[in-house]
C-alpha cells in the first residue's frame, strides 16, 4: 500500500494520508481459493474494519460486542474504527477508548433522506436518561461521520432515552454527525474534562441538545445546528407537527454549566423551550463568549439563571420566540450576579417583554434591534429591569407606541443613552437613579 501510493504521487497527484485510509478501509479485499471475496483483517495499518470483527452491519444483527471488539484492539495502539456504509443495531453502549476514533463514510452530515452512509441504529437506554450513552467517549477520542438513527423511538409516544454521546477526559471530539432523533444529544461532564470540540453536528434532539458541565478548559461547541426537519420525513418515521411541539415544549438545546472560557459559535435551534441556558451546578458555573448564534421558534431565547462574575459575551445573536404564553428573548434569573454583555443582537418574532432582568447582574445592550414585543398589548416593556445595573446604547426600538425600557424602583443604576425608536424611546423610570440623554 506504501509502495503503491508512492508511485501514485510521483507519477500523478498526491493523496492524503486519511483519503487512503478511509478508502482501504472500505474497498481492500482479497480473494479466497475458492473465488469469494473477504475483507483483509488490516487493510492500513491503525486502521481497523468494524466488520472484520463480526460487525453485518444489516440492521437485524446486533453489532454492539463486534464494534467493541474492534475499539479495544485499536486502542491497543491508537487508531481508528471504520464502519463502511452500513446499518449497525447497537443494543448497548460503545466506550471508545484512549486514542480511538470511530469514523463512519460521511465526510458532513447528512440530510434526512434517504438514510444511507454509515447509520447506526440505536436502541439501549430506553427509559432509562442515567444509562451509559451509546458512544462513552474518554481521553484523546473521537466519533465523526456517522448518523444516529434510534428506530423504536415514536412521534407520537416519545419515551426518554439515555445520552447519545458522554465526554469526559481531555481533548476529545463529536463531528460531522447526524442524529435523527436524539432524546438526549450530547453531555461533557459532570466528569473532569478539558478541550471538548463538538463541531458540525445537525439533527433533532427532543429534551436536551449539548449540556456541558466541569470543563475546566476552553471548551468549543460549532456549528450545531438543532432542528425537527431531521425527524420530520415518514422514511425516518417522523412526523413534523408532534416532534416540532413536543420540542418547544420540552427541548433545552444548549446548557452551561461548569466550564471555563467556553467559546460557543454559529449554532442554532428551532423549535426550543430554552434556546440557551446557563446553570449552577455543584461543579460551578459558566464564563465564556458566544458568537454567532440563533434561537428561533423559541418560549426564552437565552435564560441566564447563574453564571461566573466575568460572565458572558453574547454577539451578532438572532433570537426569535413566539411559543408558550410568555414567550421572552432574554431572562436574567434573581441569583444571578455575574456579568452579561449582549452586542449587535437582533430580536423579533411576538414576545410580552423582549428582556426580564432580576437579581443582581450587570446587563448590557450595545447595538441591538427590538421589534415585536407586548404582543398582548398589556403595556409590557420591551427590557423590563427590576433589579440589578442596566445600560442600553445605541440601540434601535422597532414599535411605535410600547415603551422601550422600564427602570423599576429596585434598580441599582442605569444609563441608556444615543438609542433610537420609529416612535421615540419610552422610559418608565421608578428607581429614580436612570441617567438618560440623547434618545429619540
Amino acid at each position: 500500500m506504501k509502495a503503491t501510493a508512492g508511485l501514485v504521487c510521483a507519477a500523478f497527484f498526491c493523496i492524503s494520508v486519511a483519503a487512503i485510509s478511509s478508502r482501504a478501509a472500505e474497498d481492500a479485499v482479497v480473494t479466497s481459493g475458492n473465488g469469494d471475496k473477504a475483507m483483509n483483517s488490516v487493510s492500513l495499518e491503525g486502521v481497523h474494519n468494524a466488520k472484520n470483527f463480526g460487525a453485518a452491519g444489516d440492521g437485524k444483527s446486533d453489532d454492539t460486542a463486534a464494534i467493541q471488539s474492534a475499539i479495544d484492539k485499536a486502542a491497543e495502539g491508537g487508531g481508528r474504527v471504520y464502519l463502511p456504509p452500513g446499518r449497525y443495531l447497537v443494543s448497548g453502549s460503545l466506550r471508545v477508548r484512549t486514542g480511538v476514533a470511530v469514523t463512519g463514510a460521511a465526510v458532513a452530515p447528512q440530510y434526512i433522506t434517504p438514510l444511507i452512509g454509515t447509520v447506526v441504529l440505536a436502541t439501549g437506554g430506553r427509559d432509562d436518561e442515567n444509562a451509559p450513552a451509546l458512544f462513552e467517549l474518554g481521553d484523546s477520542s473521537a466519533v465523526q461521520g456517522l448518523t444516529v438513527h434510534y428506530p423504536d423511538q415514536k412521534p407520537d409516544d416519545i419515551h426518554p432515552y439515555a445520552w447519545t454521546f458522554h465526554l469526559q477526559g481531555g481533548d476529545n471530539t463529536v463531528e460531522n454527525v447526524t442524529l435523527i432523533n436524539s432524546y438526549n444529544a450530547i453531555r461533557v461532564g459532570p466528569e473532569p474534562n478539558v478541550r471538548h470540540r463538538i463541531r458540525s453536528v445537525s439533527g433533532c434532539a427532543l429534551r436536551r441538545g449539548v449540556f456541558v458541565d466541569n470543563c475546566t478548559d476552553i471548551g468549543r461547541v460549532e456549528n450545531v445546528q438543532l432542528h425537527c426537519h431531521w425527524w420530520s420525513a415518514k422514511e425516518v418515521g417522523g412526523n413534523w407537527e408532534p416532534v416540532f411541539e413536543y420540542m418547544w415544549k420540552n427541548l433545552e438545546a444548549f446548557v452551561f454549566g461548569r466550564t471555563d472560557w467556553e467559546y460557543v459559535t454559529n449554532n442554532f435551534v428551532f423549535p426550543t423551550n430554552i434556546g440557551y441556558r446557563f446553570i449552577k451546578t455543584d461543579k460551578g458555573e459558566c464564563n465564556g463568549h458566544f458568537s454567532g448564534n440563533g434561537s428561533d421558534a423559541s418560549q426564552v431565547c437565552v435564560q441566564v439563571d447563574s453564571i461566573q462574575p466575568m460572565g458572558l459575551l453574547i454577539t451578532n445573536g438572532q433570537f426569535v420566540s413566539f411559543n408558550g404564553d410568555n414567550p421572552t428573548g432574554l431572562v436574567v434569573g434573581p441569583e444571578c450576579n455575574g456579568q452579561v454583555r449582549l452586542v449587535n443582537c437582533n430580536f423579533w418574532g411576538a414576545f410580552q417583554s423582549i428582556a426580564v432582568l432580576r437579581g443582581g447582574s450587570y446587563v448590557g445592550f450595545s447595538d441591538c434591534w427590538f421589534s415585536a414585543w407586548d404582543k398582548d398589548k398589556k403595556g409590557l416593556p420591551a427590557i423590563d429591569a427590576q433589579d440589578g445595573r442596566l445600560q442600553v446604547g445605541s440601540c434601535t426600538f422597532h414599535h411605535a407606541s410600547a415603551t422601550a425600557v422600564r427602570v423599576g424602583k429596585d434598580v441599582k443604576h442605569a444609563i441608556i443613552k444615543d438609542n433610537n425608536g420609529v416612535g421615540g424611546v419610552k422610559v418608565q423610570d421608578e428607581s429614580g437613579k436612570c441617567v438618560m440623554h440623547d434618545n429619540e
